[in-house]
């Protein structure tokens, strides 16, 4: 935005002293602290848009914790589908309870201590449903944390852009106070010269404590800003430098890549995950088997024996048990696909209505720009003139000075807001940075 006259006050004089050289001993010492500043590490860096965006991206806490969650089932994913633990085995067997040789370990030749392992042996159906369980446990972690990743990197963006524009909307705030400080002490001077009311002294009171109020608020909204961005950065007093990113959008490239958003993906990922659970339960139609084998130690005068055995499920009454179950894990694997068509059809909505809105204030903005804010200038400037020449009261100015104020500020408010949408949409629905 440009400044509020066209010229400056040129300041100089024979009033003015000048600074005295410092001496090369002196030099010296400044230069070391200025090396010394240099060579230290600030807290408080700015930050550009990209750079906010990254340090967000890979020190975010949400983010740090998603990463884990995708550990966490990459870790568990190679225990899916193996074979369960055998077991042990440790049986006193045909112990006489009666008779003569009740209690007797050895006079009865079917007397034995036994030791045997079973191992369980799933059905393969079973273990690689259990497998596509896990592949897709990781998938939908895997997307968890995309979306994680991108909510953080769009709320990063919006406090980037809301510092950034807090802080031109004070420096622009400030220009105009420090542009209106002659008038304000003009005030009680047209007083008492006759050329204005005494009750007009109060207007440009009232207006600079308006003014006032505005930039406190502005310097509120700013810290608030500072601070947002602080959470997501991790920088304890941000500061945004460097440009905006251009509020311009690829329109046809958003729409063709609407399918690769995290968000869908992630219910491409929990649908996978859904049939996965229906090919378990259709797995449980399948016997499953058991193999057994025992040692029985025997009283030396009879011999000791080995036992071999083998167990197999009858899945009799499937109507009763799997087939049940099997029509409720197809009916929720269907429902995923359903609520996934209506999440892609909310979402394709959600990025017209997105777009209008960006083309409505994109205009609102430029028409700002281009008309409302060159005519309050030139209002201002033809105010000044006429004031200059005794044709224009104090209030005159002051009020031209104060609708100059107000379209500054409403052009930032325009611009503002077209960057931000520009950024949260561009950031929501386009492609995914890896």
């Amino acid at each position: 935005m440009s400044a509020l006259f066209c010229g400056r006050a040129r300041v100089g004089g024979r009033g003015h002293s000048r600074i005295a050289d410092p001496p090369a001993g002196r030099q010296a010492a400044v230069a070391a602290v200025l090396a010394l500043a240099l060579a230290t590490p600030s807290l408080a860096g700015p930050l550009t848009y990209g750079q906010a965006l990254e340090r967000a991206a890979a020190d975010a806490p949400e983010v740090r914790a998603r990463g884990l969650a995708v550990d966490a089932a990459r870790a568990a994913a190679p225990a899916a589908g193996q074979l369960p633990d055998p077991e042990l085995s440790v049986a006193v067997e045909n112990l006489p309870v009666s008779g003569p040789m009740a209690g007797s370990f050895g006079r009865d030749e079917m007397t034995m201590v036994r030791v045997g392992v079973m191992q369980a042996v799933p059905s393969g159906a079973r273990r690689r449903a259990e497998r596509q369980i896990a592949a897709a446990d990781i998938g939908v972690a895997e997307m968890q944390s995309q979306i994680t990743r991108r909510e953080v990197r769009v709320a990063a963006a919006l406090a980037w852009t809301d510092l950034h524009y807090a802080k031109r909307r004070r420096e622009a705030l400030d220009e105009v106070l420090a542009a209106l400080e002659p008038l304000w002490d003009a005030a009680p001077a047209a007083v008492a010269s006759g050329q204005d009311r005494p009750a007009g002294a109060l207007s440009p009171i009232r207006l600079k404590a308006a003014l006032e109020d505005r930039r406190s608020a502005l310097v509120a909204a700013e810290e608030r800003a500072r601070a947002e961005l602080a959470r997501w950065t991790g920088e304890p007093d941000p500061q945004a430098d460097g440009p905006p990113p251009e509020p311009v959008l690829d329109e046809g490239r958003l729409r063709a890549g609407l399918e690769q958003v995290p968000t869908l993906r992630a219910w491409t990922a929990v649908a996978d995950r859904a049939d996965a659970e229906t090919d378990l339960a259709r797995a449980g139609r399948q016997p499953d088997w058991s193999f057994e084998l025992g040692y029985g130690r025997r009283d030396p005068m009879y011999g000791d024996m080995v036992s071999v055995g083998a167990r197999v499920s009858l899945p009799l009454f499937a109507d009763r048990r799997q087939d049940p179950v099997i029509a409720a894990r197809s009916a929720d694997a269907r429902r995923v696909r359903i609520e996934r068509e209506a999440a892609t059809r909310g979402l394709r909505a959600a990025l017209e209505a997105d777009l209008a809105e960006h083309r409505m204030h994109h205009d609102q903005w430029r028409r700002a720009r281009d008309v409302l804010l060159p005519a309050a200038r030139d209002r201002a400037s033809l105010e000044t003139s006429s004031y200059g020449a005794g044709r224009a009261g104090l209030a005159d100015v002051i009020d031209a000075f104060t609708g100059l104020a107000d379209a500054r500020l409403e052009t930032l408010d325009r611009e503002a807001l077209v960057v931000r949408e520009a950024v949260r949409i561009s950031l929501t629905y386009g492609e995914d940075p890896q």
